[in-house]
């Protein structure tokens, strides 16, 4: 059966471009969410095997949405994502229980890795 996936990344087309990264690699992408407020109503509404995490996003950041994330279910699993330069923030993430972390801009096969190192 193939893993579900939820996308969160508040640009459009870095949602599109990990959605075709995973869909070709037998991924389904369960659901898409523009900001971090969406990423937790969506994952209570899905229950993803996975969470993809934008760290910069609107009205509440990837590092809020993922903690949020954690205290309704711990054993959710999250790789959050970020642009270069924003160390100090992925350890935040990676000490609020996010499994891995991409940079952008993305490398499909980074990406995969990442994806099955976590979930398979």
């Amino acid at each position: 059966m193939a893993k579900n996936v939820l996308v969160c990344d508040d640009a459009a087309f870095m949602r599109m471009m990990i959605k075709d990264i995973l869909t070709k690699n037998g991924y389904n992408v369960a659901g898409e969410a523009e900001n971090g407020a969406k990423a937790v109503e969506k994952y209570n509404e899905l229950h993803p095997d996975l969470v993809l995490m934008d760290i910069t996003m609107p009205e509440m950041d990837g590092i809020q949405a993922l903690k949020k994330i954690k205290e309704g279910d711990p054993k959710a699993v999250v790789i959050m994502c970020s642009a270069m330069g924003q160390q100090a923030m992925v350890v935040e993430a990676i000490q609020s229980g996010a499994r891995d972390f991409i940079v952008k801009p993305f490398q499909a096969d980074r990406v995969l890795e990442a994806v099955k190192k976590v979930i398979g």
